[in-house]
């Protein structure tokens, strides 16, 4: 491959990316015959190259996604900074009732995910997601204006509701545009939204608090109804910028929509674009173990990396700041998490390695967890391991997505398996809630020795998947391939064909 030509025939096998198919060819999905042409050659059109063609891929996909997933992240988790300026003691929220608040959200947020992802393939992604994302706008601003424990709950669990879709989605259209030593680098950056969310959003709050008063509303309430009118403003404007996956895009003639296709099958195999997803699709892929691994991988991240998105304000908070001091003392570690996943992605797509930078940024995380549980009387320590928390969980968390999904093949096992990752591993949201309680405060040790124990956890999964890959891809070099396969057979099989092979 030259960078403006690229030809997948059955005489040139070597121009796919190492760990894929290395036999696709053709291009587009089914055709309408029946029959596949291999010896159909598809170059890059004359008016542009692969770079080029790459770099407005970029500018039209990642963009409005990161922006998207920002808005989401920001509206889930800045009831942290609202609680700084007083949202518990308004409500009069009495024992663990600000954890149940943050618990009722993960309940349909979890459920839905599956369910959605599946809607979206039906739909286009411009029209669901966007919906979605005016719905829980409005959600977030309705929660601006309760009078009680249970307007919180009700607005919690909506909010929830609608932001199922956001992330298991995302990833799922991120997964269509690109091949899999390129996917790193823009899943880390959409990923890190969270990170420059929990940047933003103490900014943002230590901003939004000074107009405590204004309106006869409390600072707190403003955060919620200002955050919420910035999505749903969003949401309608999204409506027509938000990208669909390749075979539907406008913006692509239809020579460079089937160069797109043609690069992402000889990376990844046919992608069954048109053909609904059935029941009997979705039970398929879960008779995979590594799904299951997969699943783990991320639910072992996502306790710590909740339990620092909704407490750390409360842990800066027990170091002797004010409200403001507090916001803007959460700012830096968020930053510093986004600069080093950003080296993290960079250097993983270069080596095409995933496993090594997976638990190398978890052996991180468990750093900063052991000094904050062993560490009580040295509050500038304590606040370096926050960093070390943030920066790890954060750049970890975006490797183990990007390493599960990109290696599921097709439009059905991607789509089932990236709601599935994303949903299960949620419920360790549920946990995280729990984890840090006000009767732990200052020292937490429940709750950084719970993070401690899914960090493990996680590197546990990654071993176990990691090693479950390695063994496949072994398995299939050894073994003679089923020539009598058609390709349709090979596109049902996904990354169970016997020709695929896995990135490690």
């Amino acid at each position: 491959m030259n960078g403006t030509t690229m030809r997948f025939s059955n005489e040139e096998k070597d121009v796919s990316p190492a760990g894929s198919y290395p036999e696709a060819s053709g291009y587009g999905d089914y055709p309408t015959t029946g029959e596949y042409d291999d010896d159909l050659h598809v170059e890059c059109p004359p008016h542009t190259t692969e770079r080029k063609l790459v770099s407005r891929i970029d500018l039209h996909v990642i963009p409005c996604l990161c922006i998207m997933y920002l808005l989401a992240f920001l509206d889930r988790v800045n009831i942290a900074n609202a609680n700084v300026y007083g949202l518990a003691k308004q409500l009069h929220l009495t024992g663990d009732q600000y954890n149940i608040a943050l618990v009722i959200f993960f309940v349909p947020y979890i459920l839905f995910e599956i369910p959605s992802n599946l809607i979206l393939k039906r739909l286009r992604p411009h029209v669901w997601l966007s919906i979605n994302m005016f719905l829980f706008g409005f959600a977030m601003i309705m929660q601006g204006i309760v009078k009680s424990f249970g307007g919180l709950l009700a607005t919690r669990f909506f909010l929830g509701l609608f932001e199922a879709s956001m992330f298991p989605g995302c990833f799922y259209i991120i997964g269509m545009w690109y091949r899999r030593h390129e996917a790193q680098k823009r899943y880390t950056f959409f990923f890190s939204s969270t990170t420059l969310a929990g940047a933003f959003g103490g900014l943002l709050a230590a901003a939004i608090g000074k107009m405590d008063g204004v309106g006869n509303y409390t600072g707190w309430r403003w955060i919620f109804i200002l955050e919420g009118l910035l999505t749903a403003v969003v949401a309608i404007l999204f409506f027509f910028l938000l990208p669909d996956f390749p075979e539907e895009s406008k913006w692509l003639s239809p020579e460079e929509k089937a160069y797109v296709a043609a690069r992402l099958r000889a990376d990844q195999g046919r992608s069954a674009r048109e053909r609904q997803i059935t029941a009997k699709d979705v039970g398929r892929v879960f008779t995979d173990w590594k799904v299951i691994a997969g699943g783990f991988m991320y639910f072992g991240l996502i306790v710590p990396a909740y339990g620092y998105a909704y407490f750390s304000p409360a842990i800066i908070k027990s170091y002797g700041y004010g409200p403001i001091q507090t916001q803007l003392h959460s700012v830096p570690p968020w930053a510093a998490a986004f600069g080093f996943a950003m080296i993290i992605a960079t250097l993983s797509d270069w080596t095409k390695k995933r496993a090594p930078f997976a638990i190398g940024c978890i052996c991180v995380a468990i750093a900063g967890f052991s000094i904050l549980i062993s560490v009580h009387n040295n509050k500038k320590l304590e606040y370096a391991a926050l960093f070390l928390v943030a920066m790890g969980a954060y750049s970890a968390m975006p490797v183990i997505v990007c390493w599960f999904n990109m290696n599921l093949g097709g439009h059905h096992r991607r789509s089932v398996g990236a709601a599935w990752q994303v949903g299960f591993g949620n419920i360790g949201g549920i946990i995280a809630t729990w984890a840090f309680l006000a009767k732990d405060a200052p020292k937490y040790i429940t709750g950084y020795s719970i993070c401690l124990s899914f960090t493990v956890l996680s590197i546990l999964a990654c071993i176990c998947y990691g090693t479950g890959c390695y063994l496949q891809n072994r398995k299939r070099s050894k073994t003679t391939h089923d020539l009598s396969l058609t390709e349709y057979e090979k596109t049902e099989l996904g990354d169970m064909s016997p020709e695929y092979r896995y990135m490690l």
